[in-house]
Parts: C-alpha cells; sequence; structure tokens
C-alpha cells in the first residue's frame, strides 16, 4: 500500500465504502463508545437568543464582583507575573491546597494540603482516578441517573458502568447491596461507587444524612472504593451543609472538588483529595496529563479567597439559585401537562423530569428546539441507554422570567406528543451506543 491509495483501499477500511473519516482504522478500541450528547449536535441553534435553553449546566457569574477581579488579576501580574506565568508544580500550589483544606473543613472535612492535588477542573481528576484505578471489563458503580461526564470518563477507559437505583432521598442502599452480590456472583470486579452526594446532576436530589453511613459501611465491607463527587455542596439553598462522605471515611473515598460553581468555571480549578498513598499517583497522572495545572489561574482563586468575602458571595449565588429553582417549580404546577413528575431539590442546578408512558425526550428534543427551548434529554445521563422518559432542566443560568417562558413552551410541545402518543401508538428511538460526552450544554 502507498499513501497515495485511497482511503478504502487501506487496512482496516470496508472494500467499496468510502470512509469520511480516513484515519478510522487506527483509532484505539476505546474511543468505540464515544459519543457526542444530542443536545450539542443541536447547540448552534439552542444557542440562539430566541431559544430558552433549560439545557446548560453553566453557573450565573453576573453577581461576581468583576471590577474588583479585574484590579485584582492586573496586580498579580504586575506583582507576581513572573511566578504567574511560569510553569508549576502538578501537585498545585501550596497556598491554595491550604485554602482549600479550610473550605473542605465546612463539611466536617479533616484534610492534608499534602494529600491535595489541583486539577484543571474535577473532571480531570475524575479522569484521573479512574484511568489509576479502572482496567477494562471492571465495573463501576453509579446513581442511575448519573453525570454525563463521569459516564464519559468510565467509557474512555473501558469500564462498565452499573447504575444504582435512588430515590427522593439519594442512594438506596439496598440497591447497592444488590449491585454488589450480583457482581460478585458473575465473577466481576467492583473498583469503586461513583457518587454525587449533594444535590445530584441530574436528579436534584440530596443522599439522606442517615443513609450516609451505612453506604460506606456497605462498601468498605465489600473492599470497594468511593469516589465522591461535590461541586454543589456549598448551594444549599437554607445555607445547611452536609457531612461529606469523606468526613465518614478518609481512608475509603477519594473526594472531589471545584471552584467552577462556587467561583468561576471558567478559570478551570479543581481538586482531589485522596488518601495518601493515592496521592503520589495522582501527581505522577497530572504530570502525564498537563505537566502542571495553569499557576496563573490557581493564584487568581487564592487571592479571590483571601481578599474577598468569597462565603458572602456563595450566599450570594445561593440567593439567586434559589429565585430561579422556585420560579422554576412554579411553572412546572403551572404548566406541564397530567402524568409529569419531577424532584424538588433543596440546592444545586437541577430539576429532574420523568413524562408520561410512550413520550421520548430524545426523539421530543429537535421539536421542542423548533418551539424555541431546549432540555437535556435522560439517555445522556445512562450508560446503558436507558432515561428516555427523563429530562433534565437546569434552572442555574436563564432569569425567572426566561424560565418560566421556557417551561412554558416545553409543556405546549410535551402536550401536543402526548396528543401524537395517544393518536398514532409510543414513540420509541434506538438507544445510545455508549455513553454521551459533555461539553458546556451539559456538565
Amino acid at each position: 500500500m502507498t499513501a497515495s491509495q485511497p482511503p478504502e483501499h487501506r487496512p482496516g477500511s470496508v472494500p467499496g465504502r468510502h470512509n469520511l473519516d480516513p484515519h478510522l482504522h487506527r483509532y484505539a478500541a476505546r474511543t468505540a463508545g464515544m459519543t457526542a450528547s444530542e443536545i450539542r449536535a443541536l447547540f448552534a441553534v439552542a444557542s440562539r437568543p430566541e431559544v430558552v435553553s433549560l439545557a446548560g449546566g453553566m453557573p450565573n457569574l453576573a453577581a461576581l464582583p468583576l471590577d474588583s477581579l479585574s484590579s485584582q488579576m492586573a496586580e498579580l501580574i504586575a506583582d507576581d507575573g513572573l511566578v504567574a506565568l511560569q510553569y508549576g508544580s502538578a501537585h498545585g500550589v501550596p497556598a491554595l491546597r491550604e485554602q482549600i483544606c479550610e473550605i473542605m473543613a465546612m463539611e466536617g472535612i479533616t484534610g492534608h494540603p499534602d494529600d491535595v492535588v489541583v486539577t484543571v477542573g474535577s473532571q480531570m481528576g475524575l479522569d484521573m482516578v479512574t484511568r489509576l484505578f479502572c482496567d477494562p471489563g471492571d465495573i463501576v458503580l453509579a446513581e442511575g441517573p448519573s453525570y454525563v461526564g463521569a459516564l464519559g470518563s468510565f467509557a474512555a477507559y473501558q469500564a462498565q458502568v452499573v447504575h444504582v437505583a435512588m430515590d427522593d432521598n439519594g442512594l438506596l442502599p439496598e440497591a447497592l447491596r444488590e449491585a454488589l452480590a450480583h457482581a460478585k456472583q458473575q465473577g466481576r470486579r467492583v473498583k469503586f461507587l461513583y457518587t454525587i452526594p449533594n444535590f445530584h446532576n441530574p436528579a436534584g436530589v440530596t443522599l439522606a444524612v442517615e443513609r450516609r453511613a451505612e453506604i460506606l459501611e456497605i462498601c468498605a465491607a465489600h473492599d470497594v472504593l468511593v469516589v465522591e463527587d461535590n461541586p454543589y455542596g456549598l448551594l444549599g439553598f437554607d445555607g445547611q451543609t452536609y457531612p461529606a462522605l469523606r468526613s465518614l471515611d478518609p481512608d475509603n473515598v477519594v473526594y472531589l472538588g471545584s471552584f467552577s460553581k462556587t467561583f468561576a468555571s471558567g478559570l478551570r480549578v479543581g481538586w482531589v483529595l485522596a488518601p495518601h498513598a493515592v496521592r503520589e499517583k495522582l501527581v505522577l497522572a497530572a504530570e502525564s496529563a498537563t505537566l502542571c495545572p495553569p499557576t496563573l489561574n490557581q493564584l487568581v482563586v487564592s487571592r479571590y479567597l483571601a481578599t474577598h468575602d468569597w462565603k458572602g458571595q456563595v450566599k450570594t449565588f445561593r440567593e439567586n439559585y434559589r429565585e430561579r429553582r422556585d420560579a422554576m417549580l412554579s411553572a412546572l404546577e403551572q404548566h406541564m401537562p397530567a402524568g409529569c413528575t419531577w424532584t424538588r431539590p433543596d440546592g444545586g442546578f437541577y430539576v429532574w423530569v420523568t413524562v408520561p408512558e410512550g413520550v421520548d425526550t430524545k426523539a421530543m428534543l429537535p421539536r421542542a428546539v423548533t418551539a424555541r427551548v431546549a432540555y437535556a434529554s435522560g439517555t445522556g445521563f445512562y450508560g446503558d441507554g436507558f432515561g428516555s422518559r427523563q429530562m433534565r432542566l437546569s434552572y442555574c443560568y436563564p432569569t425567572p422570567e426566561r424560565i418560566r417562558e421556557g417551561v412554558r413552551r416545553l409543556a405546549g410541545v410535551l402536550a401536543s406528543e402526548m396528543d401524537l402518543v395517544r393518536t398514532f401508538g409510543n414513540v420509541t428511538t434506538r438507544a445510545i451506543s455508549g455513553p454521551q460526552f459533555p461539553g458546556p450544554d451539559t456538565a
């Protein structure tokens, strides 16, 4: 074969078929399950100003003190530019790691700065943890539904996701026992439980405090690590913080945190707090992935924490999101057709809606965008194609007025879809081939 041969005659290609991607035969097997989220495919349309997007998990940053922040960033460059613009340690800036420990103490965590690894967003931390612990074919347990970005990382390392049922009080301990027993019966190895205990993405529910110790005991008894993802923990609408799983079992919990929801998502600063033996491997993984997280971004966050009333800022965020949550819940009560149910979050960004039997939210999505409203369909939050009767609605970014209008439009689309189902029967679509990968629209 020569370089001049057309793609259809190269090894790995199907004879007589022209491949649009001439590199298709070169990709690693792990790429087979990588698919973009359906809302990303419609994002060019959904992001138009006339479309009310209830799909995105983007924080509302309008309340940030931008004038003060811009002055501080200029001072940072002027005073410490030679440090801020230079390579740094893969471990992270020491001062910021100390501040992170102070933040985690608000949820009962006693952590040492040496065991904190700063990451480029908590998504990087999740990716590194999966890379360190999962071999192809290993099982990862995750709530059903679960965060789309986590499912993408698990798929990238060829781990199999087994979903564990939730109710309005979070992960069900008995369902966890059953999943572990089933894996053992099959001779399969469960590497860790991935959980978002507070103001879950996408379900919006919070793990009941009385269940937390029980779930940790179950995992410890089965020698299963717990990966706790907690980006929303400080965004409870009543100001309440819940005891982190890490605070109850420091030796068997890897904790993921982020400044994306409590400060600025664009800075991409997160962290992992790991048992000491795991920390060194995380640093090595970070070096191989990024060499080091951006020093400038870390110093911006560190100065912000040291000089601003960041707790007051988080309180402002909570109040803004609570107002938007209330607008969404009242609009759902007012407009949604009979037979729909939804969760009632006490914090965070999301409401999880279940629609009547026969309606497929993935199939309905293009028609919703045509009606100038967008959402994230439920199938993207499962690793097995389930979720066709669910959708995630985000209230974090639009104004209350836009939320109410968006829900009104969505209810009209859903009512029309229900009419079609009554007339022509159930609408079904082919299950997706694997987990979807997030963008800012689904994060």
